[in-house]
């Protein structure tokens, strides 16, 4: 078992973590089976966090009445919120953080609703909240194995970095420059400076290019940490080390489209380099060709592709694009 670091040797400006200060954010749409395999495990959590708040994106099964089922259950106060539309997962997020923010919760830790968190999760990851702002546990896959994630991404690429390193040495922690909203676990100040997650991108490229701006103006890390364990099984192609997960049509749309607004941030904050982002389009591209003939075992979804990529280009013609503004201004 990692070992986590002393909370009361490090230096911040918390020097105690409050589980009550934190809030779990969860975003949810049509799997309610699923979202009370979360909610259960909260109830087995120890300790508590001080909400759980539940975006549901316009769902039309009993999510609402599985919530209910659990505000006796939970000792957190229970936020739901019902959107009118699917805003997809980056507007869920979004939402869930603003709520969050809102009701002055120091810590911010997002979840989809196809995990459940181990009962000693938030213990684990308050033992490194007096040392890091941005932090991202690790997750048990399905079916009980690692599941990596790509912590690392190129800048000039924009594009995760498929061979960093897995292994962790005696610190604990490894800094990364990417995040995952299954997961993330980030403090209000943070928020404050870079604003809400864009609901703009509605699903993909969204966690990446927040944590890539948390990681901007402090350290974010990975941490030697099992918080969370995964609860649907998808069909992957097993590569070994790594895994290439299934996909779908939306999926393939929106992962070239969204490259436009990731330009958008890059050429904001001065750092776009046209050629080699163009690269990492173009490699994102060559995926998930090969995702479709190996996974899929087809070639259908092509043309999603190609739609998303006009579609990423107009979005970065785009005169009047803007990044989402910070909560708090220096003024």
């Amino acid at each position: 078992m990692p070992q986590s670091p002393d909370a009361t040797s490090t230096s911040s400006t918390d020097t105690v973590f409050d589980p009550a200060s934190a809030t779990i954010a969860i975003v949810t749409y049509n799997r309610s089976a699923l979202l009370s395999k979360l909610l259960a495990s909260i109830v087995r959590m120890d300790p508590h966090p001080g909400h759980v708040v539940v975006i549901d994106n316009a769902s039309v099964d009993d999510t609402a009445e599985v919530v209910e089922s659990f505000r006796e259950q939970i000792p957190a106060t229970i936020v739901y919120r019902r959107l009118e539309t699917n805003t997809g997962g980056s507007g869920g997020f979004s939402e869930g953080m603003r709520v969050a923010y809102e009701l002055g919760s120091t810590w911010m830790w997002l979840m989809d609703d196809d995990v459940e968190v181990l009962p000693d999760g938030l213990a684990r990851m308050g033992a490194w909240a007096p040392r890091f702002k941005s932090i991202q546990g690790r997750r048990y896959d399905y079916d009980g194995s690692e599941f990596y994630w790509q912590y690392r991404v190129s800048e000039p690429m924009g594009i995760p970095i498929p061979f960093a390193p897995a292994g962790f040495d005696e610190s604990g922690f490894k800094q990364m420059n990417s995040g995952c909203f299954e997961g993330m676990f980030i403090h209000r100040d943070i928020v404050e400076q870079i604003g809400l997650p864009d609901p703009r991108f509605f699903i993909y490229w969204d966690d990446q290019t927040y944590g890539w701006l948390a990681s901007r103006i402090t350290t974010s890390v990975i941490v030697n940490e099992f918080v969370l364990r995964r609860t649907r099984e998808i069909k992957q192609w097993d590569m070994g080390i790594r895994h290439m997960n299934a996909s779908s049509d939306a999926y393939r749309y929106y992962i070239m489209r969204n490259r436009g607004h990731m330009k958008n941030y890059y050429r904001a904050l001065g750092v776009h380099r046209p050629l080699l982002f163009g690269l990492g389009t173009s490699l994102t591209f060559l995926k998930e060709l090969i995702r479709l003939v190996a996974v899929e075992h087809t070639v259908r979804g092509t043309s999603n592709l190609l739609r998303g990529l006009r579609d990423g280009r107009r979005i970065a013609r785009d005169a009047s694009w803007k990044p989402m503004p910070p909560l708090i201004t220096n003024e």
